[in-house]
């Protein structure tokens, strides 16, 4: 009988608890805007490949190749801290497979050495890769451009979010015959930044080759919570 009692008093001290954690009467929606704008920097992937028939032959030769590319590139002006290596590596090269064979000999190696570059003048990208191309570059991974300062750009697309969830919430209160109040919540929907965009894919990057930047367009969305009351 103790037992029970007790049982009893737990379940009724936690009944006002239970009813202060109910959540109040409220309409979700999201809000999202766009900004466009033009890149200010850019990534450039580059570097060079070797074949060889030894893998101390192919190493050699390409990390005397690298060593060209990296000297333009400081011969350009750009900064050692705008450079760095992104891939390293040495594969075997094996022949083609004979039907009637169970495995390929390796006939040679290829060692392969690339860059990553910043570029913080989105006008010297063409060149840059100029640079590249005539230091020995034989691989290019592409170009990125980036919009730097991302995050400052967005605050104006930020309040349009906003707007743009109070339109949305303000239609579904009509439709439900109720009255929007305040927000409860807000929170936006994470975005990388700064923001790397429009990639152009390379081959064998012609010297000279135009470069056509474009505009990037950076968007927010904000998820918010309107408090809602019975109209009066």
């Amino acid at each position: 009988m103790k037992h029970f009692c007790a049982l009893a008093v737990a379940a009724l001290l936690a009944t006002p608890a239970q009813a202060q954690t109910t959540a109040p009467p409220a309409i979700s929606v999201t809000g999202q805007a766009t900004v466009s704008v033009p890149p200010d920097q850019a990534q450039i992937d580059g570097g060079v490949a070797n074949d060889a028939r030894t893998a101390r032959e192919a190493s050699e030769a390409n990390n005397a190749a690298m060593g060209k590319v990296l000297l333009a590139l400081k011969g350009a002006g750009i900064d050692e801290k705008d450079y760095q290596t992104s891939r390293l590596s040495l594969q075997p090269q094996y022949a083609t497979k004979r039907s009637d064979a169970s495995s390929s000999p390796i006939v040679g190696y290829r060692a392969s050495n690339r860059v990553t570059i910043r570029v913080r003048d989105v006008t010297k990208v063409a060149s840059t890769i100029d640079v590249l191309v005539g230091a020995g570059a034989n691989e290019f991974g592409g170009v990125n451009f980036m919009v730097s300062q991302a995050s400052k750009l967005l605050d104006e697309a930020r309040e349009q979010a906003i707007s743009d969830a109070r339109r949305k919430a303000q239609i579904y209160a009509r439709a439900a015959g109720v009255t929007l109040g305040e927000p409860l919540a807000i929170s936006e929907q994470s975005s990388p930044s700064p923001i790397f965009r429009g990639k152009v894919a390379t081959g064998m990057v012609a010297a000279t080759a135009p470069v056509a930047q474009g505009e990037e367009t950076l968007s927010v969305t904000v998820n918010v919570s309107w408090a809602i009351k019975p109209k009066e």
